[in-house]
């Protein structure tokens, strides 16, 4: 389907991506400095997040409330109905990707818990992309998808010392499903260019908030600590860049750019994470972090020319028909 049937530029769109990713990979280190700082639990954490994200993006569309329209000109509403189960499916898949993920790494270790999680997700949604919407991944595709995670895997325990663990393995894969079918599921409905992103990451971020309500309450709402301000600039940051701006570039992006590539792109998330973690944290730069970093960055790059070529071709095709 080409760029000019989706509204949305796909090169636009990879642009979104990979600034989504990027954005992501600084949620750790910020993560980080709050739990350094207070006694903020992993689930009150995400509450705030998605809760401060909810509120920074209704907020954003109040101040310009005239310029919502159809992603496609011309194109009908979307119903109701529709909009309705988009936002549910999409918020419980975001709810369930997020704690499970958290779970993957308590039990696990982050190394194990990142590998297994992120390292799946593309696997399962080349195979979902495939078999749902016939998107074909195509020879180069499949070696950047392997590439990526062999990246991937080398990036994040390169440095030895993970521990696998069963149950940890387990809710990787239980985030990386719900990964992909958040993935899966805005490509099918942005492919018919009525669906309206920013829509969906407002109200999916309510229905995100409200599943991890009762855990954070469990845990604890309020952290306790010895210097509010620097926590509450922390807990903004968390809320506005890697999650406001980030998923709403990156509900942007995936509608309009195959899910295969969406996969890989966000595989930028731990390669940022690294630099940061070298750059501003003071971990050692190794082989490990170096090799990786060129492999998941040769795969990204070679799946997004690859993805801005195609839909030149197509564009070119449906102007000479």
């Amino acid at each position: 389907m080409s760029n000019a049937v989706l509204g949305l530029p796909v090169g636009r769109g990879l642009i979104y991506l990979i600034v989504a990713g990027v954005a992501w990979g600084t949620a750790g280190a910020a993560a980080a400095l709050v739990f350094r700082a207070s006694d903020m639990g992993p689930v009150g954490l995400s509450f705030w997040r998605c809760a401060g994200g909810f509120v920074l993006l209704l907020a954003a569309r109040a101040v310009r409330p005239n310029r919502e329209k159809p992603y496609v000109a011309g194109a009908a509403r979307e119903p109701l109905g529709r909009r309705a189960r988009r936002i549910a499916v999409t918020g419980v898949a975001l709810a369930v990707f997020q704690t499970a993920y958290f779970a993957a790494v308590e039990t696990t270790g982050l190394a194990v818990g990142t590998v297994v999680t992120m390292g799946s997700g593309p696997v399962l949604i080349a195979l979902g992309a495939r078999l749902a919407m016939g998107e074909r991944l195509g020879r180069g595709g499949a070696c950047a998808v392997l590439g990526a995670l062999a990246g991937l895997v080398v990036l994040v325990l390169g440095g030895g010392g993970a521990t696998v663990r069963p149950l940890g393995v387990v809710w990787g894969l239980v985030s990386a499903a719900a990964y992909a079918a958040m993935t899966l599921v805005t490509r099918w409905w942005g492919r018919d260019g009525g669906a309206d992103s920013s829509g969906t990451t407002v109200w999916a971020f309510a229905v995100v908030a409200l599943c991890l309500l009762p855990g954070a309450a469990a845990e604890g709402l309020v952290p306790h600590t010895a210097d509010p301000a620097r926590v509450g600039v922390y807990l903004l940051y968390i809320a506005a860049v890697p999650t406001a701006v980030a998923y709403a570039l990156y509900f942007a992006g995936a509608a309009v750019v195959r899910s295969a590539t969406v996969s890989v792109i966000m595989l930028l998330e731990p390669v940022s994470a690294a630099v940061i973690a070298v750059a501003l944290l003071g971990e050692a730069l190794t082989a490990a972090t170096v090799a990786g970093t060129v492999l998941m960055l040769a795969a990204v790059t070679g799946l997004a020319v690859a993805e801005a070529r195609g839909a030149v071709a197509a564009r070119r095709a449906a102007v000479t028909v």
